[in-house]
């Protein structure tokens, strides 16, 4: 049954459209923080931050079943509904993040910021990590490092090593953030030099595909001041510490310190729904508009926003992000005290969490880390992996996970890593 979908997925999709585990996982439902595969079996999600509030929330799914079958049309119709969850959303920035711009990926929302960069500062220079992702169209995909640009990266980009612990920039473990500041200082500088400027440092508050290095208040100061004393934006992609996501505050730069001059969201705010969307002040929101003109059929409309309320109804209802703290701080505790050689660092921002695994000679062990993941997936429950040579395990699962799906997570990881090391051995 898998052979025949995979040769029918190839047949039809193209080639080189990835799925998670080398025996993919045929998924027919989810409830919770719970996937059904099409032979019944079940599998605890302990990955998927699209489903923010859960699989399949009743609320949710009740709240866009209910708004398609009344109205679904685009934005340039006046409805309440969309200009009710503009307000709710924006409230939960502080000053003076006040206008929002809505589109249906966070791929779109980046590439919109990007625009708005410019467009703020008359100057194209952009400065991102060097282990990154923030979206795949054209403008955006040339800051990532998965697929380099055909014809190599434009005169106007510079990626710098990220603050962190599996490739610390500068080679210092202890002085994370002065090497990223230094770094970010360089590009600040060489951007000038070339005649671009600089428009903007892109970066994921907690620089979660690169690691989740363990970022701490402060720790972005110095390369924001970089960028700012000659005139360029902060733009953070909150596509995935977002919305209660690290528990302790609703965003990832709230957690930092840092203020943003433009936020990109994205993936939990529908929960499954695609919808995005870019939170900014009123200054640079009217820079943009005077610039571009931009309009998004299916963003922004009667159906997303109802999505995007319901969304933050249950967040409030539920406690989510308070549990993502209580629940975030009880799986990170639980993983620290597992005891495996391979296991060399354990960081975590409320509900999402690192595990790093090297081999004796302190290499990443990519194929290791692999192999854990095939053998968390055999046992039923689901992880990731991240990081410049995918090895680190990437725990990212919906809001609603509880402490005994911690300790079933940790008990299975546990009991994987002894046997994934007895294979690899």
């Amino acid at each position: 049954m898998t052979d025949a979908l995979l040769d029918r997925r190839q047949r039809l999709l193209g080639p080189n459209v990835p799925t998670f585990y080398r025996a993919p996982v045929h998924i027919v439902a989810g409830q919770g923080v719970w996937l059904t595969a099409a032979d019944g079996r079940r599998y605890l999600d302990a990955y998927n931050n699209v489903p923010h509030v859960g699989h399949a929330h009743p609320r949710v799914t009740e709240a866009v079943a209910r708004q398609a079958a009344t109205l679904d049309t685009h934005s340039r119709y006046l409805h309440d509904g969309i200009l009710d969850y503009a307000e709710r959303l924006v409230s939960r920035f502080a000053p003076p993040m006040a206008q929002v711009l809505f589109t249906c990926t966070g791929s779109e929302a980046m590439d919109v910021a990007l625009r708005m960069a410019v467009s703020v500062t008359g100057r194209t220079g952009l400065i991102a990590t060097d282990n990154t992702y923030h979206g795949n169209t054209t403008a955006v995909s040339q800051l990532s490092t998965r697929r380099p640009p055909v014809g190599g990266y434009p005169p106007n980009i510079r990626l710098v090593p990220p603050p962190g612990a599996e490739s610390p920039a500068g080679g210092a473990c202890g002085a994370p953030l002065e090497a990223f500041a230094a770094h970010v200082a360089e590009a600040v500088a060489d951007l000038e030099a070339a005649g671009h400027g600089v428009a903007a440092l892109v970066l994921c508050p907690v620089f979660a595909n690169e690691g989740l290095p363990g970022v701490q208040p402060g720790w972005l100061e110095g390369a924001a001041a970089a960028v700012r004393a000659t005139g360029g934006l902060v733009i953070a992609d909150e596509v995935q510490p977002g919305l209660g996501r690290l528990g302790s505050d609703m965003w990832g730069h709230g957690f930092l310190g840092l203020a943003p001059d433009i936020c990109v969201l994205g993936k939990s705010l529908g929960n499954g729904y695609p919808l995005a969307a870019l939170v900014t002040s009123r200054a640079h929101m009217a820079a943009f508009r005077a610039r571009f003109g931009y309009f998004n059929t299916f963003a922004a409309t009667p159906v997303a926003a109802a999505a995007g309320n319901a969304v933050l109804d249950v967040m409030e209802a539920e406690r989510l992000q308070q549990n993502a703290m209580e629940v975030g701080a009880a799986l990170l505790t639980e993983l620290q005290n597992l005891d495996h050689s391979a296991l060399v660092r354990v960081t975590g921002h409320g509900l999402m969490a690192a595990v790093e695994m090297r081999d004796g000679d302190d290499a990443p062990a990519t194929a290791l880390a692999e192999e854990v993941v095939e053998q968390m997936k055999d046992a039923g429950v689901l992880i990731g992996r991240i990081g410049r040579q995918m090895h680190i395990l990437k725990i990212r699962p919906p809001l609603p996970f509880g402490r005994a799906h911690v300790m079933r997570t940790v008990e299975t990881l546990d009991r994987a890593l002894r046997r994934a090391q007895t294979v690899a051995g």
